[in-house]
């Protein structure tokens, strides 16, 4: 076939001929659009999809009511698929059984009797041929102007019973139910909403038509999910959704506290307890949730939600523990909102709250003007027939003569009284007994009451004002009727954040020693006399460090590297421990020398016996790597200093004692902060370098603000006051003072604090202890 000819339909033996391009774009579309309108998407003007309406209509026609018994849904559903829905029975029972369930729609338009599921399982309902239903009494505000004129009417699928376009909904049923649903390449997500506040907005829309969606708001804050639960989205997330027409609701469940048990008393939408009892029970077995000790749960038929969590002890925090519980549950869910409808115009659209109630009324207008000029052309008809008929009773002899003798009567009356041809057929369809004396005076009575009901409806339908009125004092009698309280409190949070697994362990005191052979332990508590317990044979004390169960030490080796464990992964103080090898990969020849348990908001003062060092964060002295990382770089035959916290860089001073008996004095701010490194010399001595091998650093000491300092040396020590230590303040550059005689080999530096703001008292003598 030619290219020219392509481009045409063609005719060969009667087959139309197209391009498969073009017939499978054409099949597509027309696929998909069917799936949009007929399927997935529900309408602006009655807020249902065509096989609820189609439910709820059959019902109707059926005469399953409100005030009707209960009828099995097989009749239902046979009547539905047999002529309105051609569709399979499982699907168009499952739409009836959504409509049903209290816990999914908000309003529920079907009456269940038997079992309809339940929240811990919506699709546990009964087979059809069990169960029984009718119309719930809100489907009247659904129903009950269907047969008033103000329905477009369509025939069914097979030509033989017409079905109505759209229900005639007096209230805007598209946000109170909400729905869901996925067509091709396009979805919609619908959330419930509550009836007397949308009610309100749209009363509010009818008389300040140029609102806005916040001015809205005022009316409807949130969605109103029929479980009760919490809307934890700020006012401005919630604005965006409304304004946008997009976005996600975040809800959580309702707790309150009793003797030390947390009681969740309403739940997320579509979220059974029973779903939330096995999650946080799986939490506990799985060692995940160590701060709850039971979990039960003791819903009834008078508290349908009832969930008792109890915490392991009462230092537990509970809003940090319902935080988490938040965070690793569905105890706080997200829903997607996608305001995705048709509009009046029959077209799939993500609109606004504002235009979503705009389209309804504009529907419901039109639907109220139908209505009453449908009733107002029956009042004229039958005002028409009225005056026929009283002219037939001022002249009963004579239409009786008429119509006794003519052979036309009909004719003849509309002659001689000048009555149409639809009066005269009236009157002579009328029965005698119907021309009794009493018949003139119900007559003139209906008369007046249709003239009077003419006269209200004419005033209606010329004035726009009291049109919207007449349509504001429906909408507010049917909400007296049906609405309710919000059962969704607007509680603002910020999305659950869980808590890392260090938060769970207990926060107690607690010291960790180190062996001189490596070997580690952590004993409870902070004042743990580290120097008389065992240790393995030709083992010692090497160091210690105090802190909380779930801190990290850090553990600083002689080769300048540190290596970090955390402190609930320590073995316990009740044995001597295990090498610290067995915990990080030490390097060849690498033996830990100190232990410290850095805190973040701290620094330390790191530093060698051959006089360099530098101060580092406490967040720098801590590492997830098991392999370490460096930390100062010293020489083969120095050795670590044990790590110094410091609190106050800026005033606080540092003492530094040399091997050969010097005191050097100076301001700690003089050192660098460095993260790695060999540091600055902590001490000159006289311009020259360190004799490395004869001189070093014996002992080093932060000294604060109006602190004393003792200088050990053997079994003599050397006191020095606040105002002495303020007077040998010098520079990090100078050599420092020579100490007196018999102090050359300093053994340490014992800082003492002042109590109760009161100045140190020391000797200001050289004495030998006893």
């Amino acid at each position: 076939m030619s290219d020219q000819n392509q481009d045409k339909n063609l005719s060969l033996d009667g087959v139309e001929l197209l391009p498969l391009s073009s017939f499978a774009e054409s099949a597509y579309l027309n696929y998909s659009m069917s799936v949009i309108t007929d399927r997935a998407l529900p309408s602006v003007c009655d807020g249902m999809k065509p096989v609820q309406r189609r439910i709820v209509y059959a019902m109707h026609k059926l005469g399953i009511t409100p005030k009707s018994k209960h009828v099995k849904s097989a009749r239902t559903v046979g009547e539905v698929i047999g002529k309105y829905h051609p569709h399979g029975d499982a699907a168009c029972y499952e739409a009836m059984v959504l409509m049903a369930q209290p816990f999914s729609y908000r309003y529920p338009l079907v009456d269940g009797q038997g079992n309809w599921g339940d929240v811990e399982d919506p699709k546990s309902f009964a087979a059809f041929r069990y169960t029984e239903a009718r119309l719930a009494p809100y489907s009247d505000a659904i129903l009950q102007d269907i047969n008033t004129g103000c329905v477009d009417w369509m025939p069914n699928f097979d030509g033989t019973v017409d079905e109505p376009k759209y229900l005639p909904a007096r209230l805007p049923n598209i946000l109170l139910n909400g729905t869901t649903g996925i067509a091709v390449g396009m979805a919609t997500d619908i959330p419930p909403h509550n009836l007397t506040e949308v009610a309100k907005a749209a009363v509010y829309l009818l008389d300040h038509p140029d609102c806005s969606v916040k001015d809205l708001m005022e009316f409807v804050p949130a969605p109103d999910y029929p479980s009760g639960c919490e809307i934890s989205n700020s006012r401005h997330e919630l604005e965006k959704i409304y304004e946008t027409g997009k976005g996600t609701v975040r809800v959580r469940a309702v707790y309150k506290v009793e003797k030390d048990e947390i009681i969740i008393t309403a739940l997320p939408y579509q979220v059974g307890g029973g779903s939330i009892e096995k999650q946080i029970a799986d939490l506990m077995n799985k060692k995940k949730l160590p701060l709850v000790s039971d979990i039960k749960n003791v819903s009834d038929f008078n508290n349908p939600c009832r969930l008792i969590i109890t915490p392991r002890s009462k230092r537990v925090d509970i809003n940090a523990l319902m935080e988490h519980l938040f965070a690793v549950t569905d105890l706080e869910k997200t829903y997607r909102v996608n305001l995705n409808i048709l509009g009046l115009d029959g077209k799939p659209a993500v609109k606004d709250l504002k235009t979503i109630l705009k389209e309804w009324l504009e529907f419901r207008v039109e639907s109220v003007r139908r209505r009453l000029d449908n009733r107002l052309q029956a009042v004229n008809k039958r005002l028409h027939l009225l005056d026929g008929l009283l002219i037939a009773f001022l002249n009963l002899d004579e239409v009786i003569e008429i119509i006794r003798k003519e052979d036309e009567p009909k004719k003849k009356l509309m002659e001689r009284f000048s009555l149409s041809e639809v009066q005269a057929e009236y009157i002579l369809e009328t029965k005698l007994r119907q021309l009794a004396r009493l018949e003139e005076m119900k007559i003139k009575a209906e008369q007046e009451k249709l003239t009077e009901e003419k006269q209200k409806l004419e005033s209606l339908l010329g004035s726009e004002a009291k049109l919207h009125t007449f349509i504001k004092k429906e909408i507010q009698a049917d909400t007296k009727l049906y609405g309710d309280e919000r059962r969704c409190q607007l509680v603002e949070n910020i999305a659950a954040q869980a808590m890392s697994e260090d938060d769970f362990i207990p926060s107690t005191p607690v010291t960790v020693i180190l062996s001189k052979m490596g070997w580690v332990r952590a004993a409870s508590g902070s004042d743990v006399d580290a120097l008389s317990m065992s240790y393995r044979s030709g083992d010692k004390f090497m160091s210690k460090a105090s802190g909380k169960t779930n801190d990290q030490a850090t553990f600083i080796t002689n080769l300048g590297r540190l290596y970090c464990v955390d402190v609930k992964d320590l073995p316990s103080a009740r044995g001597q421990g295990e090498p610290l090898s067995a915990k990080a990969n030490l390097q060849a020849g690498e033996n830990a020398v100190h232990v410290v348990i850095p805190k973040k908001d701290s620094s330390y003062l790191i530093a060698s016996d051959k006089g360099y060092g530098f101060i580092t964060s406490g967040e720098n002295l801590q590492t997830r790597n098991k392999a370490g990382k460096a930390l100062i770089s010293i020489d083969e035959d120095a050795n670590m200093l044990n790590p110094i916290e410091i609190t106050d860089k800026e005033n606080d001073l540092i003492a530094v004692a040399s091997q050969s008996g010097r005191l050097l004095i100076y301001k700690l701010s003089e050192l660098p902060s460095l993260n790695s490194g060999k540091g600055n010399k902590l001490i000159g001595i006289s311009g020259a370098k360190l004799a490395i091998g004869s001189d070093g650093i014996a002992s080093i000491a932060i000294l604060k603000q109006d602190a004393a300092l003792i200088i050990h040396c053997g079994k003599r020590f050397l006191n020095l006051s606040s105002s002495e230590i303020a007077e040998r303040i010098s520079s990090r550059s100078k050599s420092g003072d020579l100490l007196p005689r018999g102090f050359q080999k300093i053994d340490s530096l014992e800082v003492v604090l002042p109590k109760n703001g009161e100045e140190v008292q020391l000797e200001e003598m050289e004495f030998v202890l006893e």
